[in-house]
């Protein structure tokens, strides 16, 4: 079994990311949508989160092989949950992180369905911290924009 922790701004391609491969992964946007019926919904965050990590510990309990966390991840506090959960479950966590310039992500951003408010990702970018090997993860990849 093996965790995969995606990170990157909103619009770096997590989500694409996850549908080329042709695999679900838990989407913390989907769980919005689920639960409040907007997946813009933040005023229910720690729930969102709560589910992703429930829904993740079935997923382990389960056996199955691999599990994507899809949310932006931005910082070693926003993803140390699942590296507990990882050693809990005896099972490698590894990150994929979008390393995509704001400025692409702006433009990507203006093209969605859900466009996240520009103040909001500017906060976001100012958040933002690469995943490393000293948080715990097993591996890291790195999707850098060309």
């Amino acid at each position: 079994m093996k965790i995969v922790v995606l990170v990157g701004l909103p619009g770096s391609g997590k989500s694409t990311y996850l549908e080329r491969m042709g695999v679900a992964g838990l989407s913390s946007d989907a769980i919005r949508k689920l639960l409040a019926d907007d997946e813009t919904d933040q005023s229910i965050h720690e729930r969102v989160f709560q589910t992703v990590r429930y829904l993740l510990r079935q997923r382990l309990e389960i056996g199955r092989p691999v599990t994507y966390v899809d949310a932006t991840h931005l910082t070693p506090r926003e993803r140390a949950p699942y590296i507990r959960l990882g050693a809990r479950y005896g099972c490698p966590v590894e990150a994929v992180f979008f390393d995509v310039p704001l400025e692409v992500c702006r433009e990507r951003n203006r093209s969605r369905d859900r466009v996240v408010p520009e103040e909001a990702l500017k906060r976001m970018a100012l958040k933002l911290k690469p995943p490393t090997l000293e948080e715990g993860f097993s591996g890291i990849t790195v999707i850098a924009y060309t």
